[in-house]
């Protein structure tokens, strides 16, 4: 055999592990272990998925030689379990994957939108780098973490009522307050948010990370101001601060209602009788509500998107979600590779349908990794529209 054919075959294991690598990322922050356990994974996996290539060389300079250059040579055990196991990556991770990009737009709703970008800094009096980390960070090339871009986005969902033809929500996810980043930035965003005027607001958590930041929350969201009310539940973050109940509390003081973990009729727009539902699991609770579908129009916030198919069981025709990010960087046509859900990136960002339930995912206002490659922070302000074109029924 050629020298190409080893070739390919190393670089095929090498393309594996890093997409095993991945996926385990992915699905391990997807699920409810308790910080400091996923501190240490996802510690381990970052050394393991770049030093195991550098460690096999070293161990077995002289197998790899040897099958470079098609010598007859048995393969060492471990590496040759290994090697099999990046192999079968390709198909148990790397089909799906490759499936579900974007560009395919399966599950996709094809949503009409029209996008404003705003550099906050530029109209902003502070500055909004608050530390030396976000300093460095906002001058690396292509960074986009204080670009907002505010989306305006009409949204078809099949079984639209007739009187919410036209319902405005405005939908924030994932502020992050950190301390590295002055709340200005969120403030700026809500203030727009207002400004659009919709029906309702809603948030799907990762609110904050830092206890001191509990105390900006009155001053950046009681600007919100809605006909049918501002509405949040929390995520995996907001587990970070010594008590939780302190961010529910500041919430409520800024005039928002807490929904995590419960469900409350509403009348909507029209005299629509509506249900709106919090679901914070896996970090909180998801709440008790009947498995049968009935006149109600259901709205979903969940801090994930991996709770569609909880969604789908009980009904919901328009869940909102965050948690992804957007995969914090997006390559062109593959779209998003980092993203904490049991489905990889297959819902890093934007507006799905699974029967019978619409989706919009959105990218987020921040996060603790500083760093945004063309994926900026959105504002979703969505119109919900009762016709279906572009919805496809899977």
């Amino acid at each position: 055999m050629s020298l190409l054919t080893p070739c390919l075959i190393i670089l095929a294991i090498l393309l594996g592990h890093f997409g095993l690598n991945v996926a385990i990322y992915n699905r391990i922050n997807g699920v409810g272990v308790p910080r400091w356990i996923l501190k240490k994974i996802t510690k381990g996996l970052l050394i393991w998925t770049l030093s195991g290539p550098l460690l096999a060389v070293f161990l077995y300079d002289q197998f790899l030689v040897d099958f470079l250059w098609d010598r007859p040579v048995s393969p060492p055990p471990i590496l040759l379990f290994y090697s099999y196991l990046c192999l079968a990556a390709w198909v148990v991770f790397g089909i799906p994957w490759f499936i579900w990009r974007p560009v395919f737009k399966l599950e996709w709703v094809t949503a009409e939108r029209k996008v404003e970008t705003v550099d906050v800094q530029a109209i902003t009096a502070n500055d909004l780098a608050m530390t030396g980390k976000c300093k460095f960070a906002r001058c690396l090339p292509w960074n986009q973490i204080l670009e907002l871009s505010i989306d305006q986005i009409d949204l078809p969902v099949r079984g639209l009522p007739e009187g919410l033809n036209g319902y405005r929500i405005a939908h924030l996810s994932d502020i992050h307050l950190t301390g590295d980043i002055h709340p200005d930035f969120a403030k700026y965003a809500v203030l727009r948010a207002a400004q659009w005027q919709p029906d309702m607001m809603a948030l799907t958590g990762d609110i904050i990370d830092r206890q001191t930041c509990v105390d900006w929350l009155v001053d950046i969201f009681s600007p919100a101001d809605c006909r049918d009310g501002c509405f949040f539940v929390l995520g995996n973050h907001d587990t970070r601060i010594v008590d939780s109940r302190q961010t529910r509390e500041a919430m409520s003081q800024a005039g928002w209602t807490d929904l995590g973990g419960r469900s409350m009729r509403l009348p909507l727009a029209g005299g629509i009788d509506g249900m709106l539902i919090g679901n914070e699991y896996p970090w909180y609770s998801r709440p008790q509500i009947e498995n049968v579908p009935d006149s109600s129009f259901r709205i979903l916030l969940s801090h994930s998107p991996d709770q569609l198919w909880w969604a789908r069981r009980h009904h919901v025709s328009l869940m909102l979600a965050g948690h992804t990010h957007g995969g914090q960087g997006r390559l062109p046509l593959a779209g998003g590779i980092l993203s904490p859900s049991y489905h990889g990136s297959r819902f890093a960002s934007g507006d799905f349908y699974r029967t019978p339930t619409t989706m919009h995912v959105s990218r987020g206002l921040s996060g603790t990794h500083l760093l945004r490659l063309n994926c900026r922070p959105e504002l979703s302000l969505i119109t919900l529209r009762a016709h279906a074109d572009g919805v496809e029924n899977i």
